[in-house]
């Protein structure tokens, strides 16, 4: 049973000695960037300055003198690499490579994303091989989850390296191209994270599966790969991010037109356009479990589903329970289901992580392909709280709606896991961590009801895992309602950080009284989380809304300011002017 006391040290946890040497590292990198932030701001500018004059001066018939130093490729990677949290495995690996004789950061960029993908080919096979070598089952189930994500991991970083070069081979550098690379590889950098999570939470029932060979094996063979991902993420974020914001070119660019309030988004197909702009949907499959459909199952639905499909593919499920587990898996491109309401077309399933299922997988319905769109369904996990981790609903799919839909369970309910996804509408139940993940998530016009636990234990709305400070992911709660689910008892707060720079924001959202006056809880009973944290709160109202008594983190911001609460809006957070428009699903931009 997780007590008050116990819940601290469940998966992907670390333990009070661990936080604290965290804190101090922690502490020190925040003084450090501080510092040379503004140094190296000026070191990428004058270094793309000399670069481009170098380049007019090879371009000019007739060259004069100029005082801008040239750099040395050697210089240019060392500077580019100076950004990295590993900064050593950067150059070490970049500078193998025969083509890192360039001085252009662009250039270095893209070698970095080649040494990660030949990184992720090198290991992408091991998890398979390892679990030959067992025959627990346990073991097995944790191993083939990071098989799944070094396999999605691969895919978001070919993802990258495909949108860097546009038709005529130019580079298209704007803030839209940026947030693309940021996203892609943030999840990267969660599908990394959530493999050493599943290994982690092994030791939940037996110690010496954590530190079991296999686990270590698996473990010791990510390092590169996680670094080297890292270290591009970083290069991304601070080198490429600002040359945009500078207006710098490195290349000659093409603009990309830009997207007005009620233009379509690039990535829409013209037949998805027209699919969207009809008033009626015509489902392309019905399920209904009384024979009455094309199908009986969700999963039958699912299977007719076309790989990497370019035009909606429609999903109509109608009333009824649904008793299964379903999987879309990263090749399912734009689906859209819907069904009768979310009371009254429900998908249920069990699985949970008592009964020795992995987290990651206990999901009643789990969907990784992009453009994915749920409307008017109910997903249900029924395990119960004795059970502990128990999903009912996982989403990686990037440009991701979830309209009227409800999402039921007791831990672990919603598992917004990577990318960028918007529910509107919506209801969320549960008790330790409902709502938790890594994703560029926003939540508007939804109920979000935490229920009774079991005796001893506490309710914690939030669990965002935002590990590396890079990372554009982070957890918007915005215009919604936070009410108890029944007679509610349990001490009960907003949420906890679970990784190192987790990032939630609650606004101009209704408060009641279940929500403690503290507000917020540490994931190691006693201990502040580190400073690196972004939590806050703005414009809220309701009973449970009065700050005088909120927690006094370092990083936690009481009352957030009107510029620094426009960060989390579906604007300038999400972008969804660019993409949310063709969904027809309302939403709000500020």
């Amino acid at each position: 049973m997780d007590t008050v006391k116990s819940i601290n040290k469940g998966y992907g946890k670390v333990d009070e000695a661990q936080d604290l040497a965290l804190k101090r590292k922690t502490r020190k990198r925040l003084i450090y960037i501080g510092v040379s932030v503004a140094v190296l701001v000026a070191i990428i500018i004058s270094s793309v300055v000399a670069v481009a004059v170098h380049s007019r001066r090879n371009n000019s018939p007739k060259s004069t003198p100029s005082t801008v130093p040239e750099l040395t490729p050697a210089a240019s990677l060392r500077t580019v690499c100076s950004v990295t949290r590993f900064p050593a495995s950067c150059i070490s690996s970049i500078s193998k490579l025969p083509s890192s004789n360039t001085t252009d950061p662009e250039v270095l960029f893209k070698l970095s994303l080649k040494v990660v993908v030949d990184e992720l080919n090198s290991i992408s096979d091991l998890p398979r091989k390892l679990a030959e070598g067992t025959d627990d089952e346990r073991i097995k189930s944790a191993l083939g989850v990071c098989g799944d994500l070094f396999d999605d991991a691969i895919d978001r970083v070919n993802e990258t390296v495909s949108a860097m070069d546009v038709g005529d081979g130019k580079n298209i550098l704007n803030s839209t191209k940026i947030d693309d690379l940021k996203t892609w590889l943030s999840a990267a950098v969660t599908d990394h994270d959530t493999c050493l999570d599943a290994l982690d939470e092994l030791s939940q029932n037996k110690t010496e599966y954590a530190n079991s060979t296999i686990s270590l094996k698996l473990k010791s063979a990510m390092v590169n790969s996680t670094e080297f991902t890292s270290n591009s993420l970083a290069i991304v974020a601070k080198i490429l991010s600002t040359l945009s914001d500078f207006g710098i070119p490195i290349h000659r660019r093409r603009l990309l037109n830009s997207n007005s309030a009620d233009s379509f988004p690039n990535w829409v197909s013209p037949g998805v356009r027209r699919l969207l702009q009809a008033k009626k949907l015509t489902p392309n499959v019905t399920v209904a479990a009384d024979g009455s459909g094309d199908v009986k199952t969700v999963n039958e639905a699912v299977a007719r589903v076309p790989k990497k499909g370019k035009t909606m593919f429609v999903i109509y499920v109608k009333a009824g329970t649904y008793v299964e587990n379903v999987l879309m898996d990263k090749s399912k491109w734009n689906v859209i289901i819907y069904g009768d309401g979310k009371d009254k077309t429900i998908i249920s399933g069990s699985k949970n992580f008592v009964d020795g299922t992995p987290t990651f997988q206990t999901a009643t319905f789990a969907i990784q392909g992009k453009g994915f769109m749920m409307k008017d369904i109910g997903i249900i996990n029924t395990a119960g709280a004795a059970k502990h981790q128990a999903v009912a609903f996982r989403s990686g799919s990037d440009f991701s709606v979830y309209y009227q839909c409800s999402f039921d369970g007791f831990q672990d309910t919603l598992y917004p896991h990577s990318n960028r996804q918007f529910y509107r509408n919506c209801d969320v139940t549960g008790t330790i961590d409902f709502i938790f993940g890594a994703a560029t998530v926003v939540f508007q016009g939804c109920n979000i009801r935490p229920r009774q636990p079991l005796p001893n234990q506490f309710n914690t709305i939030t669990a965002e895992g935002k590990k590396d400070q890079n990372q554009n992911s982070g957890l918007s709660i915005q215009r919604c309602t936070i009410s108890a689910n029944g007679n509610v008892t349990a001490p009960t707060y907003l949420g906890r950080p679970w990784k190192e720079f987790s990032t939630t924001v609650i606004m101009q959202s209704v408060i009641g009284p279940i929500v403690k006056p503290a507000g917020w809880m540490s994931w190691v009973s006693g201990v502040d989380p580190p400073a690196s944290i972004l939590y806050g709160e703005y414009k809220n109202s309701g009973p449970g809304s009065d700050v005088t008594n909120r927690v006094k983190w370092a990083g936690y911001k009481p009352v957030m300011s009107d510029a620094e609460a426009a960060r989390f809006t579906v604007a300038n957070f999400l972008r969804g002017a660019d993409w949310l428009p063709v969904t027809g699903v309302p939403y709000q931009q500020t």
